[in-house]
């Protein structure tokens, strides 16, 4: 599995950057959106962010992923924000609905605020192509997510 390099994400700068995270979790499909946390929450840890500077809400599903990061960024001064879902194609076509929506939900909000919002919902055609990408043989995601939080604070601190 290719990782995003950390080799440059220096705890001294990070920890000095002060840096504020909120974490939205969809609670469907919670058994892979809790795996998906528990990376990114852990990764921003061992990177050198405070626990206190983590705020996580949790919402019924992936798409009140949309209005509660709106909601967020409009009330809160945040470096990044993090939403976490899980999407499981069925037989219907209310899988391509959300996937479209949520992911087009979230760009608008990326471009209307000046907080960076990471994109950590799974779009997969099952189970175990999910659970694969939330802590098993192709990594955790949210990993990824949390890495990328942090190059997004760091760099929008660094343009103002």
């Amino acid at each position: 599995m290719k990782e995003y390099p950390i080799y440059f994400l220096d705890k001294k700068k990070i920890k000095n950057a002060n840096l504020k995270f909120a974490i939205i979790l969809s609670l469907w499909n919670k058994e892979i959106t809790y795996r998906l946390y528990q990376g990114a929450y852990d990764t921003l840890i061992q990177l050198g962010i405070l626990k206190e500077k983590i705020k996580t809400w949790k919402v019924p599903g992936s798409y009140e992923l949309i209005y509660s990061s709106k909601k967020i960024a409009n009330c809160y001064n945040f470096d990044s924000i993090i939403v976490i879902g899980s999407l499981i194609e069925g037989d219907t076509y209310h899988f391509k609905y959300l996937c479209q929506s949520i992911s087009q939900g979230i760009k608008d909000i990326n471009i209307k605020y000046d907080v960076p919002v990471i994109f950590c919902v799974l779009t997969d055609k099952n189970k175990k192509q999910s659970f694969e990408r939330s802590g098993g043989k192709n990594g955790n995601k949210g990993i990824e997510c949390a890495k990328t939080a942090i190059y997004m604070s760091l760099f929008k601190k660094s343009i103002k």
